[in-house]
């Protein structure tokens, strides 16, 4: 913002005469006060809210009953990563996040902030579901992998056993972009 103080000239035939400019010249009037702020707040609660925003997209497992579906979001980037399903409400059976990394890693993961119970499907760069563990809300005790894995499934905790799907079954890896 530019100051809004300084001296005015005045010409006249015979000199020039320079004024000061009074700093009440070029105040607020007091009702419009509030609407710059009202303006900021309005920029930082839309624009900068600092929750991220997630693709979703359906994926498949194969498991020994079958083929089962989880409408996922996806969670790539690091700040996706780490936000993953907390402050939700709720999460329905059939819902879920998806973690992808883009290499094999020991995984883990902790429940800060996340208030609803989930299980977490720990999975291998091919598809391979190598184990599944529940968590507690609010838990900060770190959930890890027991091995190197590549995605990371969280959906509602027990939703793994109700569709019958256990260490062994595949996640369908070909349409899922790194």
């Amino acid at each position: 913002m530019t100051c809004l103080t300084g001296r005015i000239s005045l010409m006249s035939s015979d000199n020039l005469t320079s004024l000061p400019i009074p700093h009440s010249a070029f105040r607020i009037p007091h009702s419009l006060f509030p609407i710059p702020f009202f303006i900021l707040f309005l920029v930082v609660l839309t624009g900068c809210s600092g929750l991220e925003k997630f693709d979703k997209q359906n994926i498949t497992i194969q498991g020994k009953n079958g083929t089962v579906t989880v409408k996922a979001e996806i969670a790539r980037s690091a700040a996706q990563q780490q936000q993953g399903l907390m402050y939700r409400k709720e999460l329905k059976d059939g819902n879920g996040m998806l973690f992808i990394f883009e290499k094999d890693d020991m995984l883990s993961f902790w429940m800060k902030n996340t208030l609803v119970p989930l299980s977490i499907a720990f999975i291998s760069e091919d598809g391979k579901i190598l184990e599944i563990h529940d968590m507690e809300p609010g838990n900060l005790n770190p959930v890890r992998s027991s091995r190197s894995a590549r995605y990371a499934l969280e959906v509602p905790r027990g939703w793994f056993d109700r569709a019958n799907l256990a260490p062994g079954d595949r996640l369908e890896t070909n349409g899922i972009k790194p």
